[in-house]
């Protein structure tokens, strides 16, 4: 018999386990009988000797061996121990597989390749909107350009932050056909702000999130200057408290001011220190940094990071509104 697996469940919620399939009639054969069906029930709830069965299923232990015989031969069941019972032995079946099943050669459908459930509803609901029916990601990652770019010619050093959020989110989705990490100068060039979203980065070397900054309820002060801007921290425009440690970013999600159907979810630091606390918060601590989300927008908390083991490396994180 060949192996295959056999999948089962909902809403990305997966399952998989063995499935024999037959490959020729003989081996279906054993199986199409009463007690060769009840035979097989019992030893795959447990391991179980000849004599054992036939007491279960009140009937003659020759029977119970003539169907043994057969379903061995077939591939069905196996041999797990023997043991010594008043001077003989006895042996212990068990089902091969956990599963029979009989294949025609057509009928594949594609399905979602999710191989591991999102752990959390909050996040789940977070993200749903970069997630597609078909399980695809729906949406870029856009990042800052390492080149000299924007109002103040300025270099991304936290842009390589989202290949750590990629990985996290390659455990739930599919990639789609087109390349979905873009540069904010591509984003730009390319007129694709009307898609869903991630945007990393602050606004200083990111410059869709400097468009979108002032749609952010918690959002970065940008004082013009004759050197362009300034930038005096976060502040919040719920509470009126300003955030100006380097360590400290903000998560938002917002609706996408070029197209109401998308959303825009925001990683960005004061500095490139803050942003990585936020792809933290959102990949190891989205219970905490997602405490208070609600379908409502917009969304958005602060953020700072902590260096717990003293390594010099932010590694934790505390939401601080």
């Amino acid at each position: 018999m060949k192996k295959k697996l056999l999948l089962s469940g909902e809403k990305r919620r997966y399952k998989v386990k063995d499935i024999a399939i037959f490959d020729n009639s003989k081996r279906l054969g054993a199986f199409l009988s009463n007690l060769s069906w009840s035979i097989l029930e019992l030893v795959g709830e447990k391991e179980m000797y000849p004599m054992e069965i036939a007491r279960k299923l009140k009937v003659h232990e020759q029977k119970v061996y003539y169907h043994i015989r057969k379903l061995k031969k077939a591939g069905a069941i196996k041999i797990v121990r023997e043991e010594e019972k008043k001077g003989a032995t006895a042996k212990y079946y068990r089902t091969s597989f956990p599963a029979f099943g009989v294949e025609l050669p057509f009928g594949y459908k594609k399905v979602k390749t999710v191989s591991v459930p999102i752990p959390d509803e909050r996040i789940e609901r977070f993200l749903n909107p970069f997630l597609r029916e078909d399980g695809i990601f729906d949406g870029k990652i856009v990042v800052g350009s390492p080149d000299p770019h924007g109002p103040f010619k300025a270099r991304a050093r936290d842009g390589h932050y989202a290949s750590y959020l990629a990985l996290f989110l390659g455990q739930f989705v599919e990639l789609p056909e087109e390349f979905i990490v873009k540069l904010d100068v591509d984003i730009k060039a390319e007129k694709e702000e009307e898609n869903n979203m991630v945007l990393a980065g602050g606004p200083g070397t990111n410059l869709i999130t400097q468009e979108v900054n002032g749609f952010l309820p918690i959002r970065f002060s940008m004082m013009p200057s004759e050197h362009g801007f300034l930038f005096g921290g976060l502040v919040s425009e719920k509470t009126g408290d300003t955030y100006t440690a380097d360590t400290v970013g903000v998560i938002s999600r917002i609706v996408n001011p070029w197209n109401k159907e998308k959303r825009i979810i925001v990683l960005a630091g004061n500095k490139a220190v803050g942003t990585k606390a936020c792809v933290l918060a959102l990949t190891r601590f989205y219970k905490e940094a997602l405490l208070k989300f609600s379908d409502e927008e917009p969304f958005a908390a602060v953020i700072q990071g902590f260096d717990l083991d003293g390594d010099g490396k932010v590694d934790s994180i505390e939401v601080l509104e």
